[in-house]
């Protein structure tokens, strides 16, 4: 399917959220047949022509200016997110997107010292679709182990949406998910050929029906930091504060770094996880999805 429908896709699935009152355009009249703004309406607040509008989100008219596309984001109260990913949604439209063979993603020695400088806090380095590229001990032993997976699991969207374990895990298990599902809407909008993440999408799609409700909805998420409710069948309850650092020489990679407050009774639960998964030797997921199908390619 082209970016140029995934556009119009997204415009009508943001104005679908939004009633008139909620946006600023009046109180409803008349029936609806349809829930949210009409087409209408939200070019009367984009100050465009109604027929314009249509165009737009018949992926008709992927032209648009830039005081335009301000103005349709205004209409429909798109934040900072979901701003950006109609900006990439339009860039990548059908015929201007490249298409790219698959690339291993390599993991600086560097930053794998710097996740065992950070040994006693889970730290993770995630790559394209949320691939889990590396991680520490502590991370392995607060979430899956991942480097036992086949290469093709190692990713934390998929763990999260499909592993039961995931489920029992995270205390918000439905909140995280759907973040991550919209995580990984915005990592595909900005790399609509790559044949692994429309793997992905499809099927998370065949196994989960929450997932399929939210790529449906057109969710963005993204997120610098936040917080996690947890409870580990080893060591209980946990509250747990993230960060997510953009590595600048590697734009497709993020150091996700979990951490407890000094003297909290997550805190201690941290370190109990830590003192029973002591002797547990650390394993490195050293190829991902991206290093197997580049293996696959050339018959490695």
């Amino acid at each position: 399917m082209g970016q140029s429908a995934e556009f119009g896709k997204f415009l009508k699935a943001m104005r679908s959220r939004l009633s008139p009152e909620d946006a600023g355009a009046g109180p409803a009249s008349g029936s609806r047949r349809v829930p949210g703004l009409r087409r209408e309406e939200v070019a009367r607040l984009a100050g465009v022509s109604t027929d314009y509008y249509v165009r737009l989100e018949q992926g008709r008219n992927i032209h648009p200016s830039r005081t335009v596309l301000e103005a349709v984001s205004r209409a429909l109260r798109l934040d900072g997110s979901e701003h950006a990913h109609m900006l990439d949604l339009l860039e990548n439209c059908a015929g201007t997107a490249r298409s790219s063979a698959p690339v291993a993603q390599g993991v600086r020695p560097a930053l794998r010292q710097l996740l065992e400088a950070v040994g006693d806090v889970p730290a993770l380095v995630l790559g394209r679709r949320s691939d889990v590229l590396a991680g520490n001990r502590m991370a392995f032993l607060l979430f899956a182990d991942f480097p036992a997976l086949p290469a093709a699991e190692r990713n934390l969207t998929r763990w999260l949406i499909l592993d039961p374990a995931a489920r029992e895990l995270f205390r918000d298990w439905k909140t995280v998910a759907a973040e991550a599902a919209g995580a990984l809407r915005v990592d595909v909008g900005r790399h609509p050929n790559d044949a692994q993440a429309n793997q992905l999408v499809g099927e998370l799609a065949v196994h989960s029906e929450h997932f399929r409700q939210w790529w449906a909805g057109h969710r963005v998420a993204t997120r610098s930091a936040g917080n996690v409710r947890l409870h580990h069948p080893a060591v209980g309850d946990l509250e747990l504060n993230f960060e997510n650092l953009v590595l600048p020489d590697d734009p497709d990679q993020t150091l996700r770094v979990y951490s407890a407050r000094a003297g909290s009774p997550s805190a201690d639960a941290l370190a109990l996880l830590g003192s029973l998964g002591a002797a547990e030797p650390v394993r490195e997921p050293e190829a991902g999805r991206d290093a197997a199908a580049a293996a696959a390619e050339h018959g490695e």
